[in-house]
């Protein structure tokens, strides 16, 4: 959850740091630090609230000149979001520097451990334990990536790390087990972050760090081991997206610029996915046809929007494929007894690729010979490495909380394994795969012309900005787009929004209907057998005093209300694609009109790398 990065060059630490801490911040926000080295001394500032704190105290009061240090944007886990739980920690002796990302599941022991031997805590972090640790190890021989190695094997839990120390005054230590940490190779300086986006304005090269897995880096040189000492290898690799893609480019938020950057990322999604014979081809998909053949049963797997992504891809999936797909929460995966066999194809979506809970889900499933096929944005992360293939989004970076252009082009490529896995077992021909993707092909240009004209949603929302509550139907595929608004809703408007299958209308939820009850309708496609029903829905909340607005297509004529949102036509299992715009729309300006922070929602953190 929380933003590390670390910076060993020739130029100001501070200012690289500062620049990495603004670009990783939407991982955090309830603290911030820096700690620095210079003349042999660590020199330290952190502040509770968001980095704009922090860097208003460092006005006031400037850290000493120094090219080694290391920042930290929390979300707390262990301990108040308060100035003496922020990062960096220090340990006693004032040697060593700490930034840690995870949980440390045995720091109870481990602290008492160190309490018994006169160890005193200003904090009531889990991270500070290990700083401690490190600073005892570090005593001994003044080897800061000995002491690293040998207090990771200590450790229980996810963590990431990163160090600096008072005699080892060229080098930047870091470690990682189940939480992100990249290298950034920079001209004469090089980084280490959570993210790339932390060093993209410095350096596009970058290098992977493995599992459990301690690299040591200098200015000019890097190291990598495990955590007993044995020569370790890491991939190259470099970033395929510029600086600008991180910025808001003349957009209020971050979330207005990535609303209407989806026709571009559903177009790269669909980008180069044809070979020589027209047939749709997946090439980081490392599972034979045979094995593809074998596949009898689909789950997907996701947390939150990954998982609404997932309850829309199992119509696309299950109606070309034919095999039966489940669709499940993976907080709740493996803690359940799933039935999983060799024949079974697990489908991971996340947007980071280290989601924990999704990570912890995936593990499970090939620890019961599963294939795995993983549906990611970010080039490198976990989820992806530990899976049989994957199916890269090209979204670009989302930096918004709030998920909108990942979760486009996670229903699209989850929708391109189903037409993968129906190409290869004969149950569609390349031509029919090639007529689909046609269609799905004609999305982003309606997409386009659909945020065209958007502005309808500032009214709707100035309309409803005093509503206690307001409730989604939808069926079908439309079902998922309503839970998907709910959230979106909950998530920046800070309002109880709840999304409801419109057929369990009647089944208890209409209770909660009374006059001026504000319902978001996703009417189905007008050729969908569910359309008529729909209408039938609208018009039973409408009697009972509901203010319907309807979100529908263009030529559906049955539609007459004076809130209707009109999106273009499109297929049925494509409608999803269009139907959403308006919701996040919708979620959006009510934050605004609100006064709220849509880009950094309170409680909130865009990548959840702990369980």
């Amino acid at each position: 959850m929380c933003g590390i990065v670390g910076y060993v060059g020739k130029s100001d630490a501070t200012s690289a740091l500062l620049t990495g801490l603004a670009r990783l911040e939407y991982r955090g926000y309830d603290s911030a630090g820096i700690s620095i080295l210079a003349e042999g001394k660590i020199t330290t500032t952190k502040r509770a609230g968001k980095l704009a704190v922090l860097v208003d105290a460092l006005k006031e009061r400037p850290l000493p000149h120094g090219a080694v240090g290391i920042g930290h944007t929390r979300w707390a886990t262990h301990g108040s979001p308060i100035d003496r739980n922020a990062h960096p920690h220090i340990d006693p002796e004032g040697k060593v520097a700490l930034i840690h990302n995870g949980i440390i599941e045995n720091y109870q022991t481990l602290k008492s451990e160190l309490e018994e031997a006169g160890h005193y805590f200003s904090s009531d972090t889990d991270s500070e334990v290990v700083a401690h640790l490190l600073g005892l190890e570090y005593a001994k021989n003044e080897d800061l990536t000995d002491a690293m190695q040998k207090v990771c094997q200590r450790l229980k839990g996810n963590f990431s790390l990163v160090a600096i120390a008072t005699e080892s005054p060229d080098e930047l230590v870091g470690a990682r087990r189940n939480s992100p940490l990249v290298v950034g190779l920079g001209d004469g300086e090089n980084f280490l972050a959570s993210d790339v986006a932390a060093f993209i304005s410095f350096t596009k090269r970058a290098l992977e760090i493995g599992q459990d897995q301690v690299v040591t880096l200098t200015s000019s040189t890097y190291a990598v081991t495990d955590f007993a000492g044995n020569v370790g290898t890491a991939r190259e690799f470099d970033v395929t997206w510029d600086a600008s893609a991180a910025e808001k480019n003349g957009f209020p938020h971050f979330m207005a610029k990535e609303i209407m950057e989806q026709p571009k990322s559903l177009a790269d999604c669909l980008l180069g996915r044809l070979d020589e014979r027209g047939a749709l081809t997946l090439n980081e998909i490392r599972l034979s046809d045979d094995e593809i053949r074998d596949i009898d049963k689909v789950i997907i797997i996701g947390c939150g929007s990954a998982f609404h992504a997932g309850m829309i891809a199992k119509y696309g999936i299950e109606h070309w494929s034919r095999l039966p797909v489940e669709v499940e929460l993976a907080s709740e995966f493996r803690y359940r007894d799933p039935i999983i066999t060799r024949s079974t194809l697990v489908i991971a979506i996340s947007q980071s690729g280290e989601t924990m809970d999704t990570l912890m889900a995936l593990r499970h499933a090939k620890e019961q010979r599963a294939k795995v096929i993983s549906i990611c944005n970010t080039h490198g992360a976990s989820i992806p490495r530990e899976s049989d293939g994957v199916i890269y989004t090209q979204a670009g970076p989302e930096i918004a909380v709030a998920s909108t252009k990942a979760f486009l082009t996670q229903i699209v490529a989850a929708y391109l394994v189903g037409l993968y896995v129906a190409q290869v077992r004969g149950i569609k021909f390349i031509d029919e795969v090639r007529d689909i993707l046609d269609e799905l092909g004609e999305m982003p240009e309606k997409i386009e012309r659909y945020l065209e004209t958007s502005e309808r949603l500032r009214d709707l929302a100035v309309e409803f900005k005093s509503a206690q509550s307001i409730l989604f139907l939808g069926r079908h595929v439309g079902y998922p787009v309503a839970l998907e608004g709910a959230l979106k809703l909950k998530e920046l408007a800070y309002m109880h929004a709840e999304g409801f299958a419109a057929g369990e209308l009647k089944h208890g939820p209409i209770a909660l209907i009374e006059e001026g009850t504000p319902v978001l309708v996703i009417m189905p496609n007008p050729n969908s057998p569910l359309h008529d029903k729909m209408v039938s829905n609208v018009r039973e909340i409408e009697a009972r005093g509901a203010r319907a607005i309807v979100i529908a297509a263009e030529s559906d004529a049955s539609i007459t209300s004076p809130r209707a949102i009109r999106i273009p036509d499109a297929p049925i299992l494509f409608q999803p694609l269009l139907a959403v715009l308006p919701l996040q729309l919708f979620a959006y300006e009510s934050a605004v009109v609100r006064g709220y922070d849509v880009d950094q929602p309170r409680n909130l953190a865009k990548s959840v790398t702990v369980e």
